[in-house]
């Protein structure tokens, strides 16, 4: 931000900003491929009253924590899905 300038814009956080903090290209692929599989099983099974983009973003913080111990994009799907559903919150 610029100096004595305020901005009243606030900028929804996202998957991507959370990938951010990723440096390899290998991880930053991995990462989305098991978001997007991952998310694809756990959409569906969530209720219509939920906030959707704010359970992605959830979900994509766990994939990102998971990629330092998953194989694959299969196993940090799998992973990711089992953590998101075991800590999920009531509601949802």
């Amino acid at each position: 931000m610029f100096a004595g300038i305020e901005s009243d814009r606030h900028i929804e956080p996202s998957p991507e900003m959370t990938f951010s903090s990723l440096n390899d290209p290998v991880d930053i692929a991995r990462a989305e491929a098991a978001l997007d599989a991952a998310w694809h099983q756990i959409k569906a099974s969530l209720k219509d009253n939920v906030d959707f983009d704010s359970e992605r973003l959830r979900l994509a913080d766990i994939v990102v924590s998971l990629i330092p111990i998953a194989e694959d994009e299969a196993d940090l799907a799998r992973r990711a899905m089992e953590r998101y559903l075991k800590t999920r919150p009531s509601g949802c």
